[in-house]
């Protein structure tokens, strides 16, 4: 009876396992996006357990699970879903364009748009890539609430100004710290012939998978001493586990000046600068110079009739090349990319060639354990034009005469024009700079115990730049048979970094994230140059052909971080949010007495839409109110501010050295407060509408104040000292939309807006005015002001150009009354340099196969000051070609025009003034891009996962009112300690260019 009742029972418990076991069987299925591509790597959970795999790179996925378990999907910049488990399960993920689920990084951690309390701008590799441009930034523009970018002008390597929220310092650094990967990147210009140089052109696109732009304190305040003019994190692609992936992209296209402007033809040129001549009585000196520049051609007749923008000017090239391969299982995960540019400019001899190499791996050594490296190269090799400032820079030429020949009979460049023929140093000299970039990172990840890891990173930037500028015999200005200047500086950032994460959730409720390390950062500079002359012939084109090295120099810098940080993030019930951070900085670069300085920040949120009455609402999805505030640094005042300084001053052999600058032991970084509040809705889960308002309030600005010759100073009598705030404040404002979504077709508009005003709060010396040429900073005004006697149009009973006085009257009124004498007439403000409202709209239409995306770009309420108006728009001052529009100068008594008389020599109306001001608003078409995907079957039959052939063009479209070169270009910095701001002096417009491309993918 036992034996019976024991065979019953394991029969029974036999049934039990093999219900149970039918019960939990395998869940198969494809996870795809909208547009039904497979999705690789994507993390399936079933609820509530340990059980866990990731799709293959097919988009299938296979997981033990029983029917109606709960099924949790995701993947990065995609909403995660929730799915019971069912058989063949085919899942689509919508992608969250950058609202609610997507991850941003924030700084030694990452945290969802959701539970964000800080103002983060972000853009993905979608929005950037196969934008034919030559740096990074560029493909940003007009895509980032708050953020201005813009290139110097249109050479190659031009320069590139980033102003996040508004100026935050008027003599400090204004440029946001750029962290790749969680290096701090060297951004130092290095450049030796007055036009700056990009260094982030050592970046490629194609290795990038996200760009987050820090804005406002509580964001930044973990970057403490650097992040007071925003913090801008760039992330490279990681592998994903799965089947590998293999990528390549090719495309080629054209470009060609945004604008040229008109200039007068020969007979124009002649008439012009004879009735000059006549109206000066010195119209025959005014015929003999004529006879000189056209070599005895006949002038009168317009023989010779010269196009020098067109000489000046070329067709640009661009050629783009990259590959990338990527995958990975449970273990080890991997990226690799290479990519070639070749962009030939607009510019005549200016051109640029880079390669790019990246190696990203990680490998899980154990459960507990992660270790990984980051490996970047580039190469970049540019060939350099000069300074908007030289006269042989390509765009002076504009200012030659059109009866001038560019070249003689036999090829060889006219040496007989008015200023140095550019095509002299074209023939005869070059300026080679080449860009080397190594950036390096070294990590491991380990878990301590449940939530708590610790992470420790070792990363490194190099960056070394050799420039040569070699000038033949017969180059302009050569007063010996040939030289060569040569100079090397090399630059290394290493930081050691070491943090603990701790994350844990108690009670279902309460979210805790913590944040605690510390970080040791530091940087050494070496620069040498060395010139040589007296060369032999022109086959020497190296320091060692010269007979004489004339000349060189030498230094060495260094500097140090030491800090410590902290960041909290508490959420309690998904609704209330609250974040604190803490960061303290020691810096090498300040006076011994304010070495060390803490940035602390608070911030908070309330998710409304999660209260009991919102959940529901089929209206007002979502609604996020928060607010921030927080203390920043700028550390960029150079290395040795703080010193007392001494030079070597050798005299008849012997050293010496001389007293160079006092010292202040009590200098320090700038300091910036901001604010922010916010708040974030969703309508219809179609709608999404962010609004803030920012201020950020800058104190102990960085000025030279003078010393009391008391102090012994001598020649040397000012000292640094931190004296002066200055305010920007302003709104932004966010709009995105699903206007259509189907199966087959979708539309999404992303419109952005930002206003901003930059005001001077006080100055040193009792807020005594700092004024430069045409420019000044007063309190209560723009930063840096265009301040400029006012011009008003010109005498129509005698051609005389009028100046309005604004003197002020004994009873506080202003004198509006004019004058033709130029001193009688006072300086007041009349513009500002930097735009107070801008925006940007993008819209991506996707059709079948078939995707088309544009942005465009507006700023509105900036001048410009064309500072070579005072040779080019004169009514013929002087032998310089003048632009079109003098032709509508004043000739006889009624006529009414804003052009003078022309008068030879007479300056009627040629001084800095506002006749040379000009309002910069436009809009512009900036990216425009057509693709079309080959079906899905039909590249799977040729081996391929997909293929895609695209169209695209940047600068396509500009609409503006501004009568320069180009709203966007400005004229070198040719002085690196102190800004030019808002100015423009023959500058080169940026390059329109259409390329077509094609993208594979295996």
């Amino acid at each position: 009876m036992k034996t019976n009742f024991k065979l019953f029972m394991g029969l029974l418990l036999a049934l039990f396992v093999q219900i149970a076991n039918a019960q939990e069987e395998s869940i198969t299925g494809k996870v795809t996006d909208s547009k039904r591509n497979p999705l690789p790597g994507v993390n399936i959970v079933v609820k509530g357990t340990k059980t866990s795999t990731q799709t293959d790179f097919d988009g299938n996925f296979k997981i033990t699970a029983k029917k109606g378990d709960i099924l949790s999907v995701s993947y990065v910049s995609f909403t995660t879903v929730l799915v019971p488990a069912s058989n063949s399960m085919n899942i689509k993920l919508t992608e969250t364009q950058n609202e609610l689920e997507a991850v941003m990084v924030v700084g030694y951690g990452t945290q969802t748009k959701k539970n964000l309390t800080d103002n983060i701008a972000r853009v993905t590799a979608k929005d950037i890539q196969q934008i034919p441009v030559s740096n990074v930034q560029n493909a940003l523009v007009g895509k980032l609430a708050g953020v201005q970018i813009t290139q110097t002008n249109g050479k190659v390597e031009g320069g590139i100004n980033i102003r996040v929220r508004g100026a935050a310092s008027i003599s400090a650094g204004t440029q946001p710290l750029y962290v790749l990967d969680g290096i701090p990147l060297i951004t130092d210009d290095e450049s030796s012939n007055g036009a700056p140089t990009n260094p982030l052109l050592t970046l490629s696109p194609n290795e990038i998978e996200s760009i987050d732009v820090l804005k406002d304190a509580s964001s930044a305040a973990i970057y403490g001493a650097r992040g007071a003019n925003g913090v801008i994190i760039i992330t490279t692609k990681k592998g994903k586990e799965g089947k590998g992936t293999f990528s390549l992209n090719f495309s080629q296209g054209v470009s060609e000046p945004t604008h040229k402007r008109k200039w007068l033809n020969a007979k124009q040129y002649v008439e012009l600068i004879r009735e000059a001549g006549k109206n000066a009585n010195d119209l025959a000196a005014v015929d003999e110079e004529l006879e000189k520049l056209s070599l005895g051609t006949d002038w009168r007749n317009g023989e010779i009739d010269t196009d020098w923008q067109a000489i000046a000017f070329q067709s640009g090239f661009t050629t783009d090349a990259d590959f990338s391969v990527s995958g990975g299982n449970d273990k080890t995960r991997y990226f690799f990319s290479g990519a070639y540019n070749n962009t030939t400019g607009i510019i005549d001899s200016n051109h640029l060639e880079r390669i790019t190499g990246r190696s990203n791996i990680s490998h899980k050594v154990s459960d507990r354990f992660t270790a990984g490296m980051n490996i970047g190269f580039s190469r970049a090799v540019i060939d350099r034009v000069q300074d908007d400032n030289s006269f042989v820079t390509p765009m002076q030429a504009v200012a030659q005469a059109p009866i001038s020949p560019a070249r003689l009979a036999d090829g060889k460049a006219n040496p007989n024009t008015e200023y140095a023929n550019y095509l002299l140093e074209k023939d005869n000299a070059f300026w080679k700079t080449v860009m080397r970039r190594l950036t390096g990172k070294v990590y491991g990840e380990l878990k301590l115990v449940q939530g708590l890891k610790l992470n420790s990173d070792f990363s490194y930037d190099y960056l070394s730049q050799t420039e040569d500028y070699w000038q033949g015999k017969n180059s302009p200005f050569m007063a010996t048979s040939g030289a060569v200047f040569a100079s090397s500086v090399n630059t290394e950032n290493y930081v050691f970094s070491n943090y603990f994460t701790y994350d844990k959730t108690f009670a279902e409720k309460h979210v805790l994230n913590v944040v605690a390390g510390m970080e040791l950062n530091k940087y050494n500079r070496r620069y040498q140059d060395v010139n040589s002359i007296y060369f032999p012939n022109d086959g020497f084109q190296t320091i060692d052909g010269g007979a004489e090295v004339n000349e060189g120099h030498g230094k060495q810098q260094d500097y140090t971080f030491v800090s410590q940080f902290g960041r909290l993030n508490y959420a309690f019930d998904g609704k209330y949010l609250f974040k604190a951070s803490i960061r303290r900085d020691g810096s090498s670069r300040f006076g011994k007495n304010e070495r060390f300085g803490v940035f602390p920040a608070l911030s908070a949120g309330w998710i409304v839409s999660q209260e009991s009455f919102l959940k529901e609402n089929p209206v007002l999805t979502y609604l996020k109110v928060k607010g921030s505030w927080g203390k920043l640094g700028n550390a960029e005042i150079g290395n040795f501010a703080s010193r007392q300084l001494y030079m070597p001053n050798p005299y008849n052999l012997k050293s010496g050295l001389t007293f160079d600058q006092p010292g202040n032991d009590n200098l320090t970084w700038e300091k910036s407060t901001q604010i922010d509040f916010g708040t974030e809705l969703g309508f219809l889960n179609k709608i999404t509408f962010e609004a803030d308002y920012y201020q950020k309030d800058t104190d102990g600005l960085l000025f030279d104040v003078p010393l009391p010759k008391s102090a012994g100073a001598g020649d040397y009598g000012t000292v640094s000292k931190n004296i002066g705030k200055i305010r920007s404040s302003g709104f932004e404002f966010t709009l995105n939309t699903k206007n259509i979504t189907t199966e087959n077709f979708t539309w999404t508009t992303s419109f952005n807006l930002t206003t901003n005003q930059s005001k001077v709060q006080s100055l040193p010396n009792n807020n005594t005015d700092v004024v430069g040429t045409v420019t000044i900073n007063r309190v209560g005004e723009n930063i840096s002001s265009f301040y400029l006697v006012e011009y008003a149009g010109v005498d129509p009973a005698n051609g005389d150009a009028l100046f309005v006085k604004n003197k002020k009257n004994a009873d506080g009124s202003i004198d509006k009354s004019t004058t033709n004498k130029y001193s009688e007439a006072q300086r007041t403000i009349l513009g500002n340099p930097f735009p107070t409202l801008m925006s940007g709209l993008t819209n991506t239409i996707l059709y079948k196969g078939f995707d088309f995306t544009f942005t465009f770009q507006g700023e509105w309420g900036a001048s410009i000051y064309n500072t070579a108006g005072i040779y080019q728009s004169t009514a013929a001052d002087y032998f310089d070609n003048q632009t079109l529009d003098q032709l509508d100068r004043w000739q006889k008594p009624g006529d009414i025009t804003n052009v003078p008389q022309a008068r030879f020599g007479g300056a009627n109306g040629t001084q800095d003034s506002s006749r040379y001001l000009d309002k910069s608003d436009f809009v512009r078409l900036r990216n425009l891009t057509l693709g079309y995907s080959l079906p899905k079957k039909s590249v799977t039959d040729m081996g391929m996962s997909s293929l895609r052939f695209y169209l695209t063009a940047v600068n396509l479209l500009t609409f503006t009112n501004y009568k320069g070169s180009d709203p966007e270009a400005r004229r070198d910095n040719t002085v690196k300690t102190s800004p030019i701001i808002g100015q423009e002096f023959y500058s080169a417009p940026p390059a329109k260019t259409i390329a077509m491309g094609v993208n594979i993918n295996f």
